[in-house]
């Protein structure tokens, strides 16, 4: 009989919404005991919060959180990482270190923590806060297969995953980074043209918001491609293929093409 597989411990230097996100959904998934968590930022509050929603460890200083993880997830932050790393930058070295800081390529964590670093990056989406966030990662050098299976079971915890190459994260962040954003638009302006017709906001809202969670599980869970299921949607001289010439007429398709590469664009230039 095989004995039972040891999770690391796991450290956050940071305790803001995505941080707690990820707390709550590896907690959930039953692979971690909040006495495996450990948590370090200077806002007490913030803490005491997780502390008493979680039941997770907690310390004001991030080396001291850093020397309890095998697993750093660092969740701060861009303009405060110089600080972080010149307080805990040599406790990184021999652990698996895991980014969700916002346009900060690999090879500059990696430079802040020394060539042996193992360093994960990650680039996980609002929606993770309720179960249904949608994750890339990019791997850094040096960084074993476990350790690779580690990180994506912190963020299948709350949702999925998906690993690609460093170069392309600028587009993910362009898609699926800003991408909420788009769909919330939509789900708005599909409420108000609701409210024209006559429906209650809060009954349109409603039919809007599920409309497109419902829309977007068949596109994921058919497997097929979202042109097919749409046809399937729009009968000969029905009410859909007229809405659908419309929102042709509006441009709808270019313009979203064009909102992917101008998120694309500005995350590049805010890169430098």
């Amino acid at each position: 009989m095989s004995s039972p597989t040891v999770m690391p411990n796991i450290s956050f230097v940071g305790s803001g919404r995505m941080a707690e996100a990820l707390i709550s959904g590896v907690l959930s998934s039953g692979g971690y005991k909040a006495g495996q968590i450990y948590v370090a930022d200077p806002d007490t509050a913030r803490l005491e919060h997780l502390k008493k929603q979680y039941g997770v460890q907690i310390s004001a200083t991030n080396h001291e959180a850093v020397v309890s993880g095998d697993v750093i997830v660092l969740a701060v932050k861009p303009q405060v990482m110089a600080a972080v790393f010149k307080e805990i930058g040599d406790g990184l070295v021999k652990r698996l270190v895991i980014s969700v800081v916002a346009g900060m390529p690999l090879m500059r964590i990696i430079e802040a923590c020394g060539p042996q670093a193992r360093v994960i990056r990650a680039m996980p989406n609002t929606p993770a806060m309720v179960g249904e966030g949608m994750t890339a990662l990019a791997i850094g050098p040096g960084v074993g297969e476990s350790e690779v299976a580690c990180a994506r079971q912190l963020f299948e915890s709350v949702g999925r995953v998906v690993s690609v190459d460093e170069r392309f994260m600028d587009a993910v962040t362009g898609l699926s980074g800003s991408g909420p954003a788009y769909v919330f638009l939509m789900i708005e302006a599909m409420t108000d043209g609701g409210v024209k017709m006559g429906l209650s906001r809060e009954t349109a809202s409603l039919l809007a918001a599920q409309t497109v969670l419902g829309a977007a599980r068949m596109v994921i869970e058919t497997g097929q491609h979202p042109a097919r299921l749409k046809d399937q949607v729009a009968s000969p001289g029905g009410t859909t293929i007229a809405g659908l010439h419309r929102l042709e007429q509006g441009g709808l398709r270019g313009v979203l093409i064009d909102a992917v590469e101008a998120a694309t664009k500005r995350s590049q230039e805010l890169r430098g």
